[in-house]
């Protein structure tokens, strides 16, 4: 159960990092997520199937969702579309473009293919080892990785620049900085986390599928929202550490929901409802002073 639950909270982590990307620090509503996602999957489907290595299927991923995103900076720069709208075109596109690249079928299974997840639970089951544990550490190794260069990226001018771009656009356009590249960069690496993410799930599940991003942008923003509450922090490395810690808190709210929601009547097609209200509720809070509120109820009376 608690394995479960950190494999999905820290592959699905890597997607929230690009929402958390493009939500937070650009300050775009970027809905090509949910294409990305999937995209990633069947990008990889169809080089596993070709004998392509995942090695090589991964990096792939990752390149073909940042082409998912250049396409939709494109759409908002050029054509002068919202970013809400730009975001929903690609991801309506992205459906068809899935579809092609795992040449019309709308799911592929792994069961035959090897991957990196069934390698290492081979080689965990021939050393008397948990084949979960040791994804589960696999995945820690990566996403930690993955987490010290993003620190390291937003700790250069560059993304130092993104950042203020997504709180101060006129200070960074005052600047002479050409805004529309700097936006594009950080659209392309976070629907590229965002495909990467897909690759990895892909490979968990044992299929791709291209109809596993519907919703994915919903629970980044809930997990995005959880992790504000554990930790709260202007330093990047805290943000980003939050972003993977509402993660596995999000899968672990959702396992609970699933395991023991019976109880009051729910089953798993109440998952979306779950994750709407938790998100609603989560933005109340946010826009309520609970830390003062609490410190007025809970302070001690003063002694006479």
């Amino acid at each position: 159960m608690v394995s479960g639950i950190l494999i999905e909270g820290l592959i699905y982590g890597i997607m929230v990092l690009g929402v958390f990307m493009t939500f937070r620090v650009l300050n775009f509503c970027d809905m090509t997520v949910d294409g990305a996602f999937p995209l990633g999957a069947c990008v990889l489907a169809a080089c596993l199937t070709r004998g392509i290595a995942p090695g090589i299927g991964l990096p792939l991923a990752f390149a073909a969702g940042c082409v998912a995103g250049l396409c939709t900076t494109l759409i908002y720069t050029k054509l002068r579309i919202p970013d809400l709208l730009a975001g929903i075109l690609m991801m309506t596109m992205l459906y068809s473009v899935n579809l092609r690249v795992m040449a019309n079928h709308a799911n592929v299974s792994f069961l035959r293919i090897p991957t990196v997840f069934s390698r290492l639970t081979a080689w965990a089951g021939a050393n008397g080892l948990s084949g979960d544990w040791t994804i589960v550490v696999f995945l820690l190794v990566f996403v930690g990785i993955l987490t010290v260069l993003l620190n390291l990226f937003f700790s250069t001018d560059f993304g130092l620049t993104m950042g203020a771009l997504g709180a101060n656009p006129q200070m960074v356009t005052s600047q002479g900085v050409d805004v529309r590249f700097v936006r594009g960069v950080g659209i392309c690496l976070g629907d590229g986390l965002a495909a990467m993410s897909g690759a990895l799930f892909s490979m968990y599940a044992g299929f791709a599928d291209v109809g596993s991003g519907t919703g994915v942008v919903v629970s980044g923003l809930a997990s995005l929202m959880l992790g504000e509450f554990i930790l709260s922090s202007n330093r990047i490395a805290v943000q980003t550490l939050r972003v993977l810690l509402g993660s596995i808190l999000y899968r672990a709210l959702m396992f609970v929901a699933r395991r023991y929601g019976y109880t009051i009547g729910m089953n798993s097609n109440d998952l979306k409802l779950i994750t709407g209200l938790l998100i609603i509720v989560c933005l109340i809070v946010s826009q309520t002073d609970v830390a003062g509120w609490l410190k007025a109820h809970l302070k001690r009376p003063e002694k006479a």
